[in-house]
């Protein structure tokens, strides 16, 4: 677990080096996490943490179902795979919001479930009725022939920005065609971990026609700038029906989320601006998901 983390967290650095063209050697990706972290007064909790066993296994609520699907990607040209959880009482009769979640750049399509065990923290939400019924999808991000997380994953940065094309060309014409979805915006969420954080808010806040939710949790450094992801602030504010923001205030990237969230206060776009005590990590991104699934397809 500890080297998938480190993995996850490090790795989101080398993203950035695709648009640079220079004799110099790469960063080591560890010096960026030797940044100073300097907190503002902005930077507190903005929700509390979840309940004891949000995401446990209960036998006396209703489960959902969780199961691999493989696809056909044009954008890719080979077959591949995506986690999906339909909600308790799943039925083609009714029509479902989709949750689109992105992992980090040492994960895969089972990153998130490792990480907060999705399927009981929804089953929990959705018996409580604090969550909607939603359909989760958990695509892989990693976009190339070999999407493995094995090697040397920092030298799979590119592929993650390439997936803007399998997600929108594959994935959501996918769940769309197999599931029984609201195929709208209005029904249609995008949230994410470290690198999965900046593919959220480079592909989210740039395809408002397609997303009115996004969440994004300790986006790593592939996050582009806040005036080019938000270059026409009210109109993102007006399209935003829920943003959530968030890292935790011993995480090394924390710059990435406050530089965001300074730009988005400054130009008035509504969204939640959550640090806590955690770092980049899982238990982190398990409790920020727990927050955004609550207050989405309200």
């Amino acid at each position: 677990m500890k080297r998938t983390l480190l993995s996850c967290a490090l790795g989101a650095f080398v993203a950035i080096s695709p648009c640079v063209r220079s004799a110099e050697p790469a960063p080591d990706p560890k010096s960026a996490f030797a940044r100073p972290i300097v907190l503002g007064p902005d930077d507190k909790e903005a929700f509390a943490a979840p309940p004891a066993g949000f995401n446990t296994t209960k036998n006396d609520v209703p489960h959902g179902r969780l199961e691999m699907v493989e696809y056909e990607s044009k954008s890719v040209k080979t077959k591949r795979r995506m986690q999906v959880y339909t909600p308790p009482g799943y039925s083609k009769e009714t029509k479902y919001p989709v949750l689109y979640l992105l992992h980090g750049i040492g994960g895969d399509e089972n990153e998130w479930q490792h990480f907060a065990k999705v399927d009981a923290l929804l089953d929990n939400l959705i018996a409580e009725k604090k969550a909607a019924p939603m359909i989760v999808v958990m695509p892989n991000g990693r976009a190339r022939k070999n999407d493995r997380p094995e090697g040397d994953i920092y030298a799979s940065a590119p592929a993650f920005a390439d997936f803007e094309r399998d997600l929108f060309d594959d994935v959501i014409p996918t769940i769309d065609s197999r599931f029984s979805t609201i195929p709208d915006r209005e029904h249609r969420a995008l949230a994410g971990l470290s690198m999965g954080g900046g593919q959220t808010l480079n592909f989210g806040l740039t395809h408002l026609d397609s997303f009115a939710w996004i969440g994004a949790f300790s986006p790593a450094p592939n996050t582009k700038p806040p005036a080019t992801l938000v270059p026409d602030p009210a109109a993102t504010g007006k399209r935003l029906k829920y943003f959530l923001l968030t890292c935790g205030n011993k995480d090394g990237l924390i710059n990435i989320s406050q530089g965001m969230h300074v730009y988005l206060k400054e130009k008035g776009v509504p969204h939640v601006w959550h640090v806590d005590g955690h770092g980049h990590d899982a238990i982190h991104w398990a409790h920020s998901l727990h927050e955004f699934a609550q207050r989405i397809f309200r």
